[in-house]
């Protein structure tokens, strides 16, 4: 009964595109609503720890996989149905046992359709150097790779290999081959799948989340020896993003690293998504930073303070501020001025 009724509320999460569910011991179950707010579900009834054991071994696919997370405490994984696919964090509380569960598109959106100009996507074309993707959670990071991914899929024949934890979206064989390994189950780590990368013949790399130094190392040296390399990182900006870089590893480590990241370095873009205005959707602000030889000169001196200013006077290249990308929305009545006003770097430019 509770499964049934738990499948339910996942087809409804599909159905209304919901991005997010938590499940809690004793308590109904709670949404994330598109503008970002928490909602309790009063229709669903309080799951007793008994129906949270159920579904969380439901979602395991077997009794020892949920003897194995009482013994870890918390544990990432992806589940399905209805060829639909959700990214799962299972862990202990105060309550007992909770569940986070994300919905992930069965539908990979193209660059185009997330609004990636074509002078950007060009850039897919360049075999070797890294781009970086980056914000916290809830920025639809993975979809953006994913669609990169995709993108290069459908117009070049090369081998992709994907590191992920856990896999989210099914890429399908176009006219690359794409190899999909999932950290904990295809390889005992990133930094040890990354390395093994080396040896399986790719031509692109995809590394789902630079974690730690020897991570960001790793990525570095791949991008150096003439791989592209996808990557994401938890960075507020691009800017943020070079600097969370260099900042990974010791002093006397980051003037190579500098050196490192300016030579391999191709673009970075920043987003977020915001709740659209009127409506229940949300609409994607982003700032990209590209490669050149003053950006490559201000990262290797580590005035990348100055990259601000870089990106503000090189529309032409089409890089872009976040500020920036936020006016243009606001003007196209995309976003309210709450939202603008609550995003906005440069409060001198926040409106009444």
């Amino acid at each position: 009964m509770i499964i049934e009724k738990f499948k339910s509320l996942l087809r409804e999460m599909i159905a209304t595109q919901i991005p997010d569910i938590h499940l809690v011991s004793l308590s109904a179950p709670y949404i994330r609503k598109h503008n970002w707010e928490i909602e309790y579900m009063n229709k669903f009834w309080e799951l007793s720890k008994d129906d949270m054991k159920e579904i969380i071994t439901e979602m395991l696919g077997w009794e020892k996989e949920f003897q194995n997370f009482t013994f870890s405490l918390e544990q990432d994984f992806s589940y399905s149905i209805d060829e639909a696919k959700f990214r799962v964090n299972i862990f202990h509380d105060a309550k007992w046992y909770s569940t986070a569960i994300r919905y992930i598109p069965i539908e990979i959106p193209s660059l185009e359709t997330l609004n990636i100009s074509k002078e950007v996507r060009q850039l897919l074309h360049k075999w070797k150097w890294l781009i970086l993707v980056t914000w916290p959670t809830w920025s639809g990071k993975s979809t953006t790779l994913a669609s990169m991914v995709n993108y290069i899929n459908s117009n070049f024949k090369k081998h992709i290999i994907t590191i992920e934890d856990p896999i989210e979206f099914n890429l399908k064989n176009d006219k690359c081959l794409i190899s999909q390994r999932e950290v904990g189950t295809h390889s005992k780590s990133f930094l040890r799948a990354i390395k093994s990368a080396l040896r399986e013949d790719p031509d692109v790399i995809v590394v789902w989340e630079m974690r730690d130094p020897e991570t960001i190392q790793a990525a570095l040296t791949l991008a150096e020896t003439w791989h592209l390399v996808l990557s994401t990182l938890h960075t507020n900006d691009t800017v943020q993003s070079v600097d969370r870089i260099v900042d990974s590893f010791p002093s006397s480590a980051q003037s190579q690293i500098r050196t490192q990241l300016a030579m391999s370095l191709n673009w970075v873009v920043s987003q977020i998504l915001l709740p659209k205005k009127e409506t229940w959707n949300r609409v994607v602000c982003r700032e990209i930073l590209l490669n050149n030889d003053a950006v490559r000169n201000l990262i290797i001196h580590g005035n990348t303070h100055q990259l601000y200013s870089i990106i503000e006077l090189s529309g032409q290249e089409w890089m872009i501020l976040m500020d920036k990308y936020l006016q243009m929305l606001l003007q196209k009545w995309l976003i309210t001025k709450e939202v603008f006003n609550s995003h906005i770097r440069d409060r001198d430019l926040a409106t009444n």
